[in-house]
């Protein structure tokens, strides 16, 4: 009973740290919906080697969709005429960073490692799609974008037989801010709230659980630390948001901030899901690039954070979630609630998800074992995505 206690306190005391900068980044996520569509911007992304990948990397850094979320948004891209290395620089930068992770990693670590996690996105994706579009440069004309311009507030228009200059006297600001804050709130929340809980529990069970001697004499840093982060994080599923409360966790019991940035690069980029669909995508030859220079790019980002932190003399571990005390305690416990109150709906809806396909999974596999039983009508369940 005391370890579920203790498990607990520090699952509360991550998600008290945690709570007003999540509460501030799902917002600014939500307005980028709306004001900064995705689908609108493709018309961006599809000429030039260079200006269409630079144009990806930086409009994904604050969007704040996860490794598996970033892939109907990159096949849309691709479809509406994105070349591939704006496609591929869009599918790195989007899940390694967001608004969202960004604040939460300002909250429960530190300046420097929140600086640190989207410049690392950004040049890993500017690599990555810079080395595929020079191996295989756009097409000139035929590539032409036809952008998405339907109305991101209610889908009162479809953009074309009513144009933008029309449309744009459709909505008020208020409505557009209340379309954000509604899609902020319901839809971003619901499709991360679970992950994110179960990255701040499991931040809770390595802060009990984990030695923290264990963790110095292997991930203390060098090239071993980042190469077992690395190990670890390529087939994790883990969303930017969801992987910062275990990082933080892990900065705490001694890992160094280098082995951690891995981790936090790795985890949300690439997962055994999102790299199928990817060779789907943009083939072999892209998703090799786009797989090596993430592991490429993040263990030697990792070794220069390292560095970076030696120089200036500084601890990580001394230093992690001190932008939180900032906040007072009312406010963090009121964001606290907002959050556990939002996430009501999006627990009962996963978790009844979770036992309906289970119970099938169950049925499938005893009506296959029997030999009496008729042929199931029932295919094997694929494995989805969750977002």
């Amino acid at each position: 009973m005391n370890f579920i206690i203790s498990v607990f306190s520090e699952s509360w005391n991550l998600l008290l740290e945690a709570s007003v900068y999540i509460l501030f980044g799902i917002l600014v996520g939500g307005l980028l919906k709306v004001f900064l569509s995705p689908a609108t911007v493709a018309r961006h992304l599809g000429e030039g080697r260079f200006t269409s990948v630079f144009k990806a990397a930086i409009l994904g850094i604050p969007i704040p969709l996860c490794s598996c979320g970033v892939l109907p948004a990159a096949v849309s891209l691709k479809k509406q005429g994105a070349n591939s290395g704006a496609t591929t620089a869009f599918l790195i930068s989007t899940p390694e960073s967001g608004a969202d992770s960004i604040a939460i990693t300002y909250a429960l670590m530190d300046p420097i490692m929140t600086v640190a996690r989207p410049v690392a996105a950004f040049f890993t994706a500017i690599t990555a799609g810079l080395t595929e579009n020079l191996l295989h440069a756009p097409g000139h004309g035929k590539n032409q974008v036809t952008a998405d311009l339907s109305c991101t507030v209610d889908g009162c228009c479809d953009g074309i037989d009513c144009p933008p200059e029309v449309h744009k006297h459709h909505h008020s600001f208020a409505e557009k801010l209340g379309a954000g804050l509604r899609f902020a709130l319901s839809d971003l929340w619901g499709d991360m709230a679970c992950w994110f809980l179960l990255g701040v529990i499991l931040g809770g069970f390595i802060t009990v659980l984990v030695p923290e001697e264990l963790m110095i004499m292997y991930l203390g840093g060098g090239l071993l630390s980042m190469l077992v982060m690395l190990a670890v994080g390529i087939p994790l599923y883990i969303c930017a948001t969801a992987s910062t409360p275990i990082a933080a966790a892990l900065i705490l019991k001694g890992v160094s901030p280098g082995a951690v940035l891995v981790f936090l690069l790795v985890g949300p980029a690439t997962n055994v899901t999102s790299l199928t669909v990817l060779f789907g995508i943009l083939g072999k030859r892209a998703t090799a690039i786009y797989l090596t220079t993430i592991a490429l790019f993040s263990v030697g980002f990792g070794l220069i954070l390292d560095q970076v932190y030696m120089g200036f003399g500084l601890s990580a571990q001394a230093v992690a979630g001190q932008a939180s005390e900032m906040i007072p305690y009312s406010a963090r416990l009121a964001g606290a609630a907002i959050l556990l109150i939002l996430s009501v709906k999006p627990l009962y809806l996963g978790l009844k998800s979770f036992f309906i396909k289970t119970s099938h999974d169950h049925h499938h596999h005893s009506d296959e074992a029997s030999p009496a039983s008729p042929l199931s009508p029932f295919k094997t369940p694929e494995c989805r995505s969750s977002t």
